[in-house]
């Protein structure tokens, strides 16, 4: 990827700065998130706080955020870091609520278009996909502010305290996509990770049918985008989404509606 980060020291203070080329985005949505929604979470020391921004170079300084990546350390492992993972991303969720009468339409059709693009997935398994996303009518859904990559490789723990840094995914979708990366990672063997997450988010929001199809377009995505930067284990994480995706329309209709 071009986008290269760099942490600096400034007299007793130390700062994050990141930077990329004319055609990434990411810049662009993490700018966004500071600008409008990361304020809840920063103003206690959460998430780091913008300290400059300019969207014409592609460049982003933030102050440094103290902490222990979660990802790969026992902290990953512990319920206590899911209920605070619950509790910050209903608090970032709550923030506004509206709805979109586009986003499914889009989402769909972006979906339709990574199986254009050049992937490992087999043509049987496309064509099931072309399948459900082709009779799929999508309707209008609620949005909310969400991270867009919600996992422990994005958290960091400082002493007993829960962190969040990486906004590059930023966006205005419904909440249910922000378990995606969760729901097929650390909750698939340990259900408990998942009730603790959601005893500090409140009721699971998720329902047949939005969160199939959610899960349906993520892995499908997933697949796509691995195998074009050569990520294989991100890769391999696609195809094992897709099958598990495709296995809950197996015993029931294609989906006819955006409920």
């Amino acid at each position: 990827m071009d986008t290269g980060v760099l942490e600096v020291a400034h007299g007793h203070r130390r700062y994050v700065i990141k930077a990329a080329g004319p055609s990434n985005h990411h810049i662009g949505r993490e700018i966004n998130a500071h600008e409008s929604s990361t304020q809840v979470w920063a103003r206690e020391a959460r998430a780091p706080r913008l300290v400059h921004a300019d969207r014409f170079l592609n460049i982003l300084i933030t102050e440094y955020l103290e902490g222990s990546l979660v990802e790969g350390s026992a902290a990953e492992d512990e319920m206590g870091t899911y209920l605070q993972a619950g509790h910050l991303l209903h608090t970032f969720h709550a923030q506004t609520v509206r709805i979109d009468y586009r986003y499914e339409t889009a989402a769909t059709a972006k979906a339709m278009a990574w199986l254009e693009t050049p992937h490992r997935i087999e043509a049987p398994a496309a064509e099931k996909v072309r399948a459900i996303l082709s009779t799929y009518r999508p309707e209008p859904v609620t949005v909310v502010a969400t991270h867009g990559d919600w996992q422990p490789r994005n958290w960091l723990m400082s002493g007993t305290e829960l962190r969040v840094i990486d906004f590059g995914r930023f966006a205005f979708r419904p909440a249910i996509s922000d378990f995606c990366r969760l729901a097929v990672q650390q909750w698939r063997s340990r259900p408990e990770l998942e009730d603790a997450f959601f005893e500090g988010y409140g009721p699971d929001p998720r329902e047949s049918t939005l969160w199939n199809i959610t899960i349906l377009r993520e892995a499908v995505s997933t697949a796509a985008w691995a195998f074009q930067v050569g990520d294989h284990e991100f890769e391999e994480q696609g195809h094992r989404m897709l099958s598990d995706a495709l296995a809950n329309y197996r015993s029931s209709s294609l989906p006819n509606d955006g409920r």
